[in-house]
C-alpha cells in the first residue's frame, strides 16, 4: 500500500500539467505576435513582477480540476495569484478573455482523461476557482502548491518557462511535476552540446520551436523521475506511455560541470555566484536561465548546478522551488540551502530561515565543494 501512496494524486497532477502547458502555449503563441508591453493580456503587479491571462488561467484550470476531482472540501491550495486585479470594473475584457481561455481548456479535459465541467463556466466561477487557491500552507496537513506560470517574463518574451505543481503532505513534498513546454527531453545523454536548447537568450521561437516541451515528474521515496513530451494537436495523452526515467549528470569534476543561475539580477547576485564558481573551478560559461527549468536540466543531466543567492530582504517563496527540489532529489541529485541543511516547506509560503542561498547538484561530491566555497567565500561577500 506505501507504494501506492501518492498514486493517484501523482496521475492527477500529471495530467492537468499536461492540459496547463497546451494552455500556455497557445497563449504564449499569441502574445509573441504583439510588441512586448502593448498588450493587455500582460499586467504588472505591485513587486513590478508579471501576470498574463496564462497565469490566471492555468491558476483556474488547476484550481478547478483538483478540487472536482478530489473535493473542493478536501482540497488546499497554495498559489501565487489573486483575483484582486481581475475583480476591477476596468478589467472586464482582460477577464473575457481568461473566461474563455479557461473554458477552452477544460473543454479538452477528457483528452487527457480528466472530467471536465457539464456546461460552460462563467466569470464568478472562474474568480471562485482562481480565489480558492488561498491556503497558507503550514506544518500540518495537505497543500498543493501551485506556481500557474513560473518565469512569466521568459513567457512573455518567448523564452523558458516552467508550469509548476506539487503536493506537500504535513511539511514533506511528495509529489512534484514541472511543465516545461520550451525545453525538450533529452535525446542523448551523452551530448553534452544539447544543453543550449535551454539558453534564456532565445530569439523568439518559430511554431515548429514550441512544439518541443516536456512534464517532468516524481514522487517521494521512489528514487525515480521521468519525463514525457507534451501533447500536440489533436493527440490524446495516454498514462504513461513515451515516459522515460531521467537521471542526474555522473560529472563530478567542477572543470567540466555546468551551473544555472536565475536570469533576473533583482532578487539574484551573480557576482557572488561568480566568485564562488571561480574558488570551486567552475569553468563554464553559466546558464542564465528563467523559471524552474533549473531544476528540470539538473533532473536530466543537461547542468550539474543550480546556485542562487538572493539579495537582503528578498524572501524564496514555496511555489518557486518544491516541485523541482522534490524531482532533483529523486533523480538522484542534492537540494539544501548554502548552510547545507534541507529546505523548511512547513513555516507557509516562504522559505523562513534559509541559510543565505540555495544550492542544488547533481553529486554529493559537487555539493560539498560548493557548500564548503560557500562559508569560505561568505565573509568577504557584501551580501
Amino acid at each position: 500500500m506505501e507504494k501506492e501512496k501518492y498514486s493517484e494524486e501523482l496521475n492527477v497532477a500529471v495530467r492537468v500539467v499536461h492540459m496547463a502547458c497546451s494552455l500556455c502555449q497557445k497563449v504564449q503563441k499569441g502574445l509573441l505576435g504583439k510588441a512586448f508591453g502593448d498588450d493587455d493580456e500582460v499586467k504588472s503587479k505591485d513587486d513590478d513582477s508579471l501576470v498574463t491571462i496564462a497565469d490566471w488561467s492555468v491558476q483556474a484550470t488547476v484550481s478547478w480540476i483538483l478540487s472536482n476531482t478530489f473535493g473542493s472540501e478536501y482540497v488546499s491550495i497554495v498559489a501565487e495569484e489573486d483575483v484582486q486585479t481581475l475583480s476591477k470594473p476596468e478589467s472586464a475584457g482582460l477577464l473575457s478573455k481568461v473566461v474563455s481561455t479557461v473554458n477552452e481548456c477544460l473543454a479538452q479535459a477528457s483528452r487527457y482523461g480528466l472530467k471536465g465541467p457539464d456546461k460552460t463556466l462563467g466569470p464568478s466561477e472562474i474568480l471562485e476557482a482562481i480565489s480558492r487557491c488561498n491556503s497558507k500552507g503550514g506544518p500540518l496537513g495537505r497543500h498543493w502548491v501551485l506556481d500557474p506560470v513560473d518565469g512569466t517574463l521568459g513567457f512573455v518574451r518567448g523564452g523558458q518557462y516552467a508550469v509548476a505543481l506539487a503536493l506537500i503532505d504535513n511539511a514533506e513534498v511528495v509529489v512534484g511535476v514541472l511543465g516545461c513546454p520550451n525545453y525538450h527531453m533529452k535525446r542523448d545523454r551523452h551530448n553534452k552540446q544539447q544543453q543550449n536548447h535551454i539558453s534564456s537568450e532565445v530569439p523568439v521561437p518559430s511554431p515548429d520551436m514550441l512544439e518541443e516541451g516536456c512534464v517532468m515528474y516524481s514522487k517521494k521515496g521512489t528514487g525515480e523521475a521521468w519525463v514525457q513530451p507534451t501533447v500536440y494537436g489533436d493527440g490524446k495523452y495516454e498514462w504513461p506511455n513515451f515516459a522515460k526515467q531521467v537521471r542526474v549528470s555522473p560529472i563530478d569534476d567542477p572543470a567540466l560541470a555546468t551551473f544555472c543561475e536565475p536570469v533576473e539580477r533583482a532578487n539574484s547576485n551573480h557576482s557572488f555566484a561568480a566568485g564562488l564558481a571561480s574558488s570551486v573551478g567552475l569553468r563554464n560559461k553559466p546558464l542564465r536561465v528563467y523559471s524552474m527549468v533549473k531544476y528540470a536540466a539538473i533532473a536530466q543531466g543537461d547542468a550539474e548546478i543550480f546556485m542562487k543567492f538572493a539579495r537582503a530582504g528578498y524572501k524564496e517563496k514555496i511555489w518557486d522551488h518544491a516541485a523541482g527540489v522534490l524531482i532533483v532529489q529523486e533523480a538522484g541529485g542534492v537540494v539544501t540551502d548554502a548552510g547545507g541543511r534541507s529546505l523548511d516547506f512547513s513555516k507557509g509560503i516562504y522559505l523562513e530561515s534559509l541559510d543565505r542561498g540555495i544550492v542544488a547538484c547533481s553529486g554529493t561530491k559537487l555539493h560539498e565543494k560548493l557548500i564548503g566555497a560557500v562559508y569560505a567565500s561568505w565573509e568577504s561577500s557584501s551580501l
